[in-house]
């Protein structure tokens, strides 16, 4: 209730009340391939975390604290994309295509709190490959699903806790004009640039917190792999070390792509990289990492490989079955 009220009362205080994208430049020569292009991207994300998600929930051999936490960074990832990528598909298609200042501040809620999120599931995974490899003898009753369910609440609450913050911060701003955003979504960074009040306590709450919410998980994740790695070079045997780093590389290729991003972004300055870049690197991030990360944890995983074959196979003599008795 207080959110809500606090968008409406910024629609009152603010003579913008429509925000236009930009977009893409040029985008009339090859709109309809790149919308196809990402419309593609878009169904086989929410095909491939939807899938993730089921086989978990149903496979008993899925049953573990790895893939309970797989399937909530499916669910980061379908908010993502889903708060994301239809808008970018009207943006493309349409010339000068906008957004209500609410619904732009309700669209930057939502990506703060899937970003948000996923970093703190990241450092959860990452402290769950270090109690499966460090400590493999007490991981069990380490790991059990009562931490599990905690450690996700907590990552749920954190998320939620600091995207409502920033959010009430940019409700509570000004806005007078110029109301276009050079991109195509409501990002923090170019919603202030179309504040015309004061910004500088806005910009300091988000500074203080990105160290809990990127700062703080990033080292933690860190150290975990600095633990890991020294645990796998005393194992004496090629194929021991090759099976440990096997069980924590999909997690180590998803941390390195998300949170490279997140720094060239957010951390480096602006002038460090030029809008093409900001743009292309948004659309990493929020289009191509929730797309990737289904594949990338199936791929080479030998469980979701079986799940997804018993599954098929369950399927088809459900199916003959039903046949059968119809004929």
């Amino acid at each position: 209730m207080a959110s809500a009220a606090a968008l409406i009362l910024a629609a009152y205080k603010s003579n913008v009340t429509t925000i236009f994208f930009l977009g893409f430049y040029n985008k009339s020569t090859f709109h309809l391939l790149l919308f196809t292009l990402l419309l593609q991207i878009y169904i086989v994300t929410i095909c491939g975390n939807l899938l993730i998600i089921t086989l978990v929930t149903y496979s008993k051999i899925l049953h573990s604290p790895m893939y309970f936490f797989l399937t909530q960074l499916s669910v980061t990832d379908l908010m993502l994309t889903t708060d994301i990528t239809p808008k970018m598909l009207n943006i493309i298609l349409h010339e000068q295509a906008s957004i209500s200042l609410s619904g732009c501040i309700t669209q930057y809620y939502f990506f703060a709190l899937s970003g948000t999120s996923e970093c703190f599931l990241l450092t959860v995974m990452s402290y769950d490959r270090y109690l499966a490899i460090c400590s493999p003898l007490h991981y069990v009753s380490i790991m059990n699903q009562s931490l599990c369910i905690r450690l996700v609440l907590i990552s749920w609450l954190l998320s939620c806790s600091v995207a409502l913050i920033l959010t009430l911060a940019l409700s509570q701003l000004q806005f007078c004009g110029p109301n276009t955003i050079d991109g195509f979504f409501c990002d923090f960074n170019p919603l202030m640039e179309l504040s015309c009040s004061d910004v500088s306590v806005v910009q300091l709450e988000a500074t203080v917190l990105s160290i809990p919410v990127l700062v703080l998980p990033f080292l933690v994740i860190v150290i975990s792999y600095m633990f890991i790695i020294v645990t796998i070079s005393k194992i004496s045997s090629f194929s021991g070390r090759r099976k440990s780093f096997f069980t924590c590389s999909s997690h180590l290729t998803v941390v390195s792509m998300y949170y490279g991003t997140l720094i060239i972004m957010y951390i480096l300055p602006n002038e460090e990289h030029s809008q093409i870049i900001t743009k292309t690197l948004s659309l990493l991030y929020t289009v191509l990492i929730p797309c990737l990360n289904p594949f990338i944890y199936s791929l080479r995983n030998k469980d979701i490989n079986e799940a997804f074959r018993c599954s098929i196979h369950n399927h088809q003599i459900f199916f003959s079955k039903v046949q059968g008795k119809i004929i």
